[in-house]
């Protein structure tokens, strides 16, 4: 085998680029399994020096199979690489890794692809072939078969990929299409809304905190008299909790009601909103 049919090879089995091939084979003095394992190890130097860059583009990734649904957010660097085919052929891969893995990222990490290499494996493969930091991010899966799901994917990338993805679970023994259609509106309220928590009580406490310290910053330097300050600072306060839980949300598809007047007036008598996730890319 000439060198040029060596490089060929090489290329197509690693998608190494023709100089890195060319030197690894000089290296390799010939040996084409030598000068894999050659571009594998530089492969993962490369894809160390690129992990300290930002990676603030990318996809969210959607799978629902055997009773439960999942979401995976996977970054890089540029929304170019997000649309490219190996990237995305990698992240479908993986979501369904992490239905399988109920989003336990160790175990995610140790899976084997389909190429039979690790995650891990596959994943500093990539960042070497690309030339970008590729990172995974937020993970969660719904697994409580007696609860139902639905989802929600805008700015498709493609199929179930997508910049933002939502999931909502409903408690409910009502299977209509009633429950269906408002299940699939909610996960649409829920990617344009963007609450913290299903309820008031819900909303994380240190959120609050730092929510109190700028409304704060916002009203001391007013000169209104502490009790009037006050008054105001519990107002704001109130109303941010009220625009940040789901029940207390104004309904996007009819805002002069809240979620949890809709809820009333569908009149199911054992639904209710159990659980839900929105991953934004960049966010």
């Amino acid at each position: 085998m000439s060198d040029i049919e060596k490089i060929k090879k090489l290329r197509q089995s690693t998608g190494a680029g023709f100089k890195d091939c060319n030197a690894a084979i000089e290296e390799a003095n010939g040996d084409l399994d030598k000068a894999v394992e050659i571009l594998r190890v530089k492969g993962i130097s490369k894809a160390s020096k690129k992990m300290s860059r930002d990676a603030n583009e990318g996809v969210v990734a959607v799978t629902d199979k055997e009773n439960k649904m999942s979401i995976i957010e996977v970054n890089c660097e540029t929304d170019f690489v997000a649309k490219n085919e190996d990237f995305i052929g990698f992240v479908k891969e993986l979501s369904a890794i992490n239905n399988f893995c109920n989003s336990d990222l160790d175990k995610i990490k140790k899976s084997k692809m389909k190429n039979s290499k690790t995650v891990e494996e596959n994943l500093v493969e990539i960042i070497a072939k690309i030339g970008e930091k590729i990172t995974i991010g937020r993970t969660k899966t719904f697994t409580n078969s007696s609860l139902i799901n639905f989802n929600y994917l805008h700015t498709i990338v493609k199929e179930n990929l997508s910049k933002l993805a939502v999931i909502v679970s409903l408690e409910t023994n009502d299977r209509s299409e009633k429950t269906k259609s408002f299940g699939k509106q909610l996960s649409m309220h829920i990617a344009a809304s963007n609450p913290l928590s299903i309820d008031i009580d819900g909303i994380n406490q240190d959120i609050l905190k730092k929510e109190e310290e700028l409304v704060f910053e916002e009203l001391k330097g007013s000169g209104k008299p502490d009790d009037i300050v006050k008054k105001i600072s519990l107002g704001k306060i109130n109303k941010f909790k009220e625009e940040n839980s789901l029940l207390n949300q104004q309904w996007v598809m009819e805002p002069k009601k809240k979620v949890k007047d809709i809820l009333k007036e569908l009149n199911i008598s054992d639904l209710k909103i159990k659980d839900f996730c929105r991953f934004k890319i960049g966010e």
